[in-house]
């Protein structure tokens, strides 16, 4: 895997040259750091119980499905670049239809319920997008990762062992969508949540398999591999209850949850997933494997909806 060291050299130098950029990274890590134990402890203290063990359940069978990807891994010696590429593309495409579908639409709904103007509506979720966009680059920023063929990013990137910085790469990338998970189930309607938690489900499964086939690229054991990747998993019913808080506090609170966490997953898909399956050369695959993950959660959302 090869490493950009010419942007993780770049960090230390950008702070000793930019003061201001250290203290508003400082800032943003604080609020977002802020914003989700808030989260947590909003859904702890005022979430409808129901909600919360919906929230909980959804997140949690995100973890099962992603453990049991990286457990197809240990029965696997080797899977192509070209299979990975695919799956991660499948992936991919149920993020985003889950973002359009199960998110963004159920979303300007109910803010046009509460504002009675289909403009204030869009401008509810877009606030939304834009929070959870702002987010994900905070986060980007500010946490050290690296990934399979992007290299490593952040502060001191290079100090820290490539295992830990890929594994930090895959919280990144679960966290949003266990705060769908959350936010769709947050008002106990499961006509908006069950599509969406069964489309993050079923695409965990082949994403837990992906993590750990690269995983045991960067030298880790099968079995590490394994026990690593179900560990990723984790993160899901963190941010379930994350997204259940957040979705909890105020009437247009709903709404402005489903904006972000859709502009969380869409951020992921156009800056991790998207660029991840195109640079091995296999970008059609990728692609008809994100056209196929997108029909297949088009197809969910409408049948179990």
């Amino acid at each position: 895997m090869p490493s950009n060291t010419a942007a993780s050299d770049s960090w230390p130098q950008r702070f000793r040259d930019k003061p201001w950029l250290w203290t508003l990274t400082g800032v943003l890590l604080a609020v977002s750091a802020v914003v989700m134990v808030w989260s947590i402890v909003n859904a702890l203290m005022h979430a409808d119980r129901q909600h919360a063990w919906y929230a909980l359940l959804g997140g949690t069978g995100g973890f099962a499905a992603t453990a049991l990807g990286a457990l197809i891994a240990l029965a696997l010696r080797e899977i192509s670049s070209k299979v990975q590429d695919v799956m991660l593309g499948f992936a991919g495409g149920m993020m985003l239809a889950a973002s359009t579908f199960s998110l963004l639409l159920p979303g300007l709904a109910a803010a046009n319920t509460h504002t009675d103007s289909p403009a204030v509506a869009a401008l509810v979720v877009i606030l939304g997008l834009g929070l959870g966009v702002g987010l994900m680059l905070a986060l980007d920023k500010v946490i050290p990762h690296e990934h399979e063929n992007a290299g490593r990013h952040g502060p001191n990137a290079e100090r820290i062992h490539r295992v830990w910085l890929f594994v930090l790469a895959i919280t990144l990338h679960n966290l949003p969508e266990g705060m769908a998970i959350g936010v769709s189930l947050s008002d106990g309607n499961l006509a908006v949540g069950i599509p969406l938690t069964s489309a993050i489900l079923l695409q965990d499964i082949p994403e837990g398999l992906a993590v750990a086939m690269s995983l045991r690229a960067t030298g880790l054991s099968a079995g590490k591999a394994a026990l690593v990747a179900m560990g990723s998993g984790l993160m899901e019913p963190l941010g379930a209850m994350v997204g259940l808080g957040l979705s909890s506090g105020f009437a247009l609170s709903y709404p402005i949850s489903m904006g972000l966490a859709a502009g969380a997953m869409i951020f992921v898909v156009s800056h991790e997933v998207i660029p991840e399956t195109h640079r091995n050369g296999h970008q059609t695959p990728a692609t008809l494997g994100l056209m196929l993950g997108f029909a297949v959660m088009m197809f969910m959302d409408t049948a179990l909806g």
